[in-house]
């Protein structure tokens, strides 16, 4: 199929904006020790990086007309390394800006995708498709959890920083090699104005379906990040997990989410369609949460695995059949505009989340209490799937 090229990279890409961004989370009580900062400041880190990354995805649909997808994502690789070399500097302006960097790096990376994809895939695969090159971003993530800690023990924090920015410059030297057929359709004479951060939004607006999908993700990205960012200090600090105990079972979570994306995005074609998956997935993100909150030190590591494999399966699982729901519902040509329209309300989401678990759980004195937040606005998101699609019964 000639989808299959563009999948492949897309997919490597966005794996590795994905572990660029979680690298320092994965990191996060190693560095805390080292600057003499509570952990739970890394939901700071995350908020940053992900509103540096709303600003960009709302100017991705602009930035892709005019210089293409493959040089978009190509700048965004490039950016996440300059950003981690930037968090490797034991000075915090420095390393905000190194966070700022990264979201922007990361932002313009999936409505790049979508738009590749919008193009070359057939409509009836489009779940399925999406839905595989969203594993992408548990993939990133379970390398981080997987590769992260032991270069911990050779060498320090920095250059573990260091090592994953060179593969990203190297990754994003690699793209060149399909830039010109990839990039065939660029306009080189599209603007890029700062009216062009207004435009998504109001296509999002304008189409009810594609609002529901943003709201959605709102919430689904919240408990995705909350999950995420603060699973492996969870681990260590609540259940004594070691550093690298706590980095595999981050790895195991992210790999339930890479199966649950491709089966989502199969279920989804094929059955129950993009809405009753996401109330589905809604309902799999609560009972999750719920029974995180209750996993102590006595727990036994299989149980705790099998509860973060489902979990994962829903929480990381979800993207891929939202994506496609959203280019699916887009007007022609205009996918990746209203994938860097929806997008910037998941990344609100996140912007919002990390730091209210983190709020939550020093309040309560346990990561516990942020486990429960997270079922709530679980609950929550599958209510508003639920009503959406009451509404279009009772009309008719």
């Amino acid at each position: 199929m000639k989808n299959w090229w563009p999948l492949l990279l897309t997919l490597v890409i966005q794996a590795m904006v994905a572990m660029a961004l979680l690298t320092l989370p994965v990191m996060a009580p190693v560095v805390a020790q080292a600057l003499q900062v509570s952990p739970a400041l890394v939901g700071l880190y995350v908020s940053v990086t992900y509103a540096g990354a709303m600003v960009a995805t709302l100017l991705g649909g602009a930035t892709v007309a005019r210089l293409g997808a493959i040089r978009v994502s190509q700048w965004g690789l490039l950016l996440c390394a300059l950003g981690l070399l930037l968090c490797a500097v034991p000075w915090f302006p420095a390393m905000a800006l190194g966070a700022v960097l990264i979201g922007l790096g990361y932002g313009p990376i999936t409505p790049a995708s979508s738009h590749l994809l919008a193009r070359t895939t057939p409509k009836d695969q489009m779940s399925l498709v999406f839905s595989l090159k969203q594993t992408g971003v548990p993939l990133g993530s379970m390398l981080a959890g997987a590769i992260v800690p032991p270069l911990l023990w050779v060498m320090n924090w920095q250059a573990s920083l260091a090592a994953v920015a060179l593969v990203c410059v190297l990754c994003a030297w690699l793209a060149q090699a399909l830039r010109a057929e990839l990039d065939s359709d660029r306009r080189p004479e599209a603007t890029v104005r700062w009216s062009s951060l207004i435009q998504p939004i109001r296509l999002v607006m304008a189409h009810r379906a594609l609002l529901t999908m943003a709201s959605c993700s709102f919430m689904f990205s919240m408990v995705q990040l909350s999950l995420t960012t603060y699973l492996v200090t969870f681990l260590h600090d609540d259940l004594s997990y070691g550093l690298v105990a706590a980095g595999l079972a981050l790895s195991v979570t992210q790999m339930g989410g890479i199966g649950g994306r491709i089966a989502w995005g199969y279920v989804a074609d094929r059955w129950l369609g993009a809405r009753r998956m996401l109330l589905l997935l809604a309902s799999m993100m609560a009972l999750g949460a719920l029974a995180s909150a209750f996993l102590t030190a006595q727990t036994p590591q299989s149980v705790v695995a099998a509860i973060l494999v489902a979990f994962g399966a829903s929480a990381i699982g979800w993207n891929g059949v939202y994506l496609a729901e959203v280019a699916r519902r887009a007007p022609p040509g205009m996918a990746s505009m209203a994938t860097g329209g929806t997008l910037a309300f998941t990344f609100l989401g996140v912007v919002v989340g990390p730091p209210m678990f983190g709020a939550l759980s020093g309040l309560f004195g346990t990561y516990r209490a942020g486990f429960v937040g997270l079922m709530v606005m679980a609950c929550v998101s599958g209510t508003v799937l639920f009503w959406s699609q009451r509404a279009p019964r009772q009309a008719a």
